[in-house]
């Protein structure tokens, strides 16, 4: 059902009014309208800002106001209109907590001689501020903005100097009516500048247009928001416009949750459950696929560029299985190799198409080199690549040749927001090898086979008993379950993994049981311990005492050298919590004024969606260098990269991240949280892959009965998808 509109209690002040017109208020919110005198304090990052506020126009004759939160770039001089609730800090005193705000144009004489003349338009200073307003009085905004020939009646101002003040006048003007609009529609100010970055001067438009279509276009507007927005619109119900955006809600979700499309049931299903009529699904699906929202396959609905990701992604995948190749001979001497591993080199010889797979141990990196060294002597061109930065690294070392993320590889061309490498302009390579393949999901994957040459070779290195992808579908799965092309599964491992506890665990919790501990007062190559704890505080500080105690007996820096990995982002346990605790504890605020920041110089961080213009991608680890005149300046592997303040919803604090973030990643050390309040993630293969990302010395912290949970549970992760059949189709 719509949400019902909040009524506003009016309060003491004179200039506090009600606002019954803001979607979704609270009961208690207040509204503080006035102009700034002074901006006592703004965030490095941006997020935060202290203002001084007169509520009236004449700050020498009215009482001012301390008003704090996320306020943008408000400048002394502007008019704004504030909404949130009064509180008192035990040392500033009483203090208005900002929720959401909106620049004003004033009304009266004075307000508008403040205005112009604070610096906020271009050409006008003080003075001259004075002089308009004296000619053209309380008009004096509605000439400039729509009789701007008329100010050359003022002395000093010319032509062009006119026009110029006419257009900022007109800019500031929009602006305002644009915010007003979206914050009374119950956005906040982070949300309401993102539809403004967007779509501009049209965002009133476009947002009474549909405020649904807005909602899958702009992070932070959800469904549940845009039903309020629609309300408010005065959008009924059972408007059509709704159901579409309900199943494009739903289609969203889905791909969210790892699938490449939703079924017409789920679709139907989760209509109910969000009270949207389901009778119109039909009538929906069919206008959604007119305007290319959607594409429909029997069952299927399909985003569109997941559906043409995955035709691309079988297409592809069946012509290199199926085009043959004359075998090279074999230059090998390494007697080192075992017969497996040597059938892998072998192969990558005389195929277009090779997977390798197996787990820890069982020398997958041994044979990756092996077969670089066999096309090298072959003089052919080798391109390494992975979806990570930290896993192409080891590559790297691990091959002996420079390998590169897939989007680097890709090569990434801001100026037409596509890769330079493609169908038309494929990769100068003979052979391609990709490490971590069990993290490509059919997006990426169909970016990168559609640079690969017709006469190449493409290896798929990976382990299908990790976490699938995190975006939508399981290429690599399905690929070795087509039985399409040559599947290498390494089994043996090897004698000396098999002296690392970290290796014998994760084959272990493979096979159903425990990881066996190293013994205590022993020290090793791939040491695993365990601590025990079953309370949320007990385990926060057992993990903080254990990160210290990794520091001391084998000199492991607690945020460079160690991840700390959790399954979930919320709760005592999550992400979230841990990240709050182990940044006061190892990264402490130097910080003395009254407002809280999110991010501190030597801060471990994560990019948290691929960047193509800053070349930074998902997973990808940083530490926050510097902080200057609003821009956070983070390095990732030597590389500066700025994010200015609207752009932080990029990166998030990385001293614990969830094991699924952290997946083509390799540390010399992990901590992994677990507790029962995590049921609902508890799995084999989360376990497992949280264990094979540590190289030196793996610590669990938490309750036993979670752990053992997690390896009995082999729960199979199943996505929606045509690819397997798609693949056995074209194999014929």
């Amino acid at each position: 059902m719509f949400a019902r509109k909040a009524q506003q209690q009016s309060v003491w002040n004179p200039r506090l009014v009600d606002c019954p017109e803001i979607v979704g208020a609270q009961e208690s919110d207040e509204v503080l309208e006035g102009v700034v005198e002074d901006v006592l304090f703004r965030s490095d990052d941006g997020r935060f800002a202290v203002i001084r506020l007169a509520s009236d126009v004449d700050a020498e004759l009215s009482p001012t106001h301390t008003a704090v939160g996320d306020l943008g770039q408000i400048a002394p001089g502007e008019n704004v209109r504030l909404v949130g609730r009064w509180s008192q800090h035990p040392a500033y005193g009483a203090r208005f907590r900002v929720t959401s705000f909106t620049p004003t144009i004033p009304s009266t004489e004075q307000g508008m001689v403040r205005y112009l003349g604070s610096g906020l338009i271009p050409g006008i200073g003080p003075a001259l501020a004075a002089r308009l307003v004296e000619r053209f009085g309380p008009d004096t905004l509605d000439v400039i903005a729509t009789q701007s020939a008329r100010l050359r009646e003022v002395s000093g101002i010319g032509k062009q100097r006119a026009e110029s003040i006419a257009q900022a006048v007109r800019q500031r003007r929009a602006e305002a009516e644009t915010m007003s609009f979206l914050h009374a529609l119950g956005m906040g100010p982070a949300t309401a500048r993102e539809i403004v970055r967007k779509y501009g001067a049209d965002a009133p438009r476009v947002v009474r247009d549909d405020p649904y279509v807005v909602a899958e276009q702009i992070r932070g507007i959800g469904f549940r928001t845009a039903d309020r927005i629609a309300e408010a619109l005065g959008i009924a119900g059972d408007d059509l416009r709704r159901v579409q955006g309900g199943v494009l809600h739903l289609v969203g979700k889905a791909v969210d949750d790892g699938h490449v499309f939703a079924t017409r049931t789920q679709l139907h299903d989760g209509l109910e459950q969000l009270e949207v009529p389901s009778d119109a699904l039909d009538e929906a699906l069919q206008q959604l696929r007119t305007r290319e929202l959607v594409t429909i396959e029997d069952d299927a609905v399909y985003p569109p560029p997941l559906y043409r990701a995955e035709i691309l992604v079988a297409e592809a995948l069946s012509a290199l299985a199926n085009r043959p190749k004359v075998k090279q001979p074999v230059k090998t001497h390494d007697h080192t190799l075992s017969d497996t591993q040597r059938s892998a080199v072998e192969a990558s010889l005389g195929t277009h198409l090779l997977v390798l797979t197996g787990g820890p141990g069982t020398g997958k990196t041994t044979t990756v080199r092996a077969i670089v060294r066999a096309h090298a002597v072959l003089d052919r061109r080798v391109a390494l690549c992975a979806p990570t930065g930290r896993a192409a690294k080891r590559l790297s070392e691990a091959a002996g040749v420079e390998a590169k993320t897939i989007h680097r590889l890709l090569e990434w061309n801001p100026a037409t927001g596509h890769f330079n490498r493609n169908q038309r302009s494929p990769l100068e390579a003979d052979l391609v090898l990709v490490d971590e393949a069990s993290m490509l999901d059919i997006r990426l994957a169909s970016q990168l086979l559609a640079a690969i040459p017709q006469s190449a070779t493409l290896v798929l290195v990976g382990d299908i008993d990790q976490l699938p992808p995190v975006g939508p579908g399981q290429p690599l799965r399905d690929l070795i379950a087509s039985r399409i092309c040559k599947t290498v599964v390494l089994h043996e491992v090897f004698r000396q993994a098999q002296q690392s506890a970290i290796v014998r665990g994760a084959h272990a919790v493979l096979e159903g049981g425990m990881p066996e501990p190293t013994p205590t007062g022993t020290k090793g190559d791939g040491d695993l311990f365990l601590i025990a704890a079953t309370d949320p505080e007990t385990i926060t500080e057992r993990l903080v005492q254990a990160l210290r105690r990794m520091s001391v007996a084998y000199g492991f820096d607690p945020l460079a050298d160690v991840q700390v990995m959790t399954p979930m982002r919320r709760g005592p346990l999550g992400t979230a919590k841990l990240n709050e605790v182990l940044q006061e504890t190892f990264n402490p605020s130097t910080e003395h004024a009254a407002a809280p920041t999110s991010f501190r110089r030597g801060d471990k961080v994560m990019q948290l969606r691929n960047d193509y213009d800053k070349e930074v991608y998902n997973g990808d680890l940083g530490e926050v260098h510097r902080i200057e005149g609003g821009v956070t300046y983070v390095r990732f592997d030597g590389r500066e990269v700025q994010y200015k303040a609207d752009e932080l919803d990029a990166i998030g604090l990385a001293y614990a991240c969830t094991v699924h973030k952290v997946q083509g990643s390799e540390f010399p050390a992990a901590v992994i949280v677990m507790h029962n309040a995590h049921f609902m993630l508890l799995n084999r293969a989360l376990l497992y892959t949280a264990l094979t990302r540590a190289k030196k010395l793996v610590v669990l912290v938490g309750d036993p009965r979670a752990m053992a949970r997690a390896s009995r549970n082999a729960l199979s992760y199943e996505t929606n998808s045509k690819l397997l059949d798609r693949l056995r189709s074209l194999a014929g």
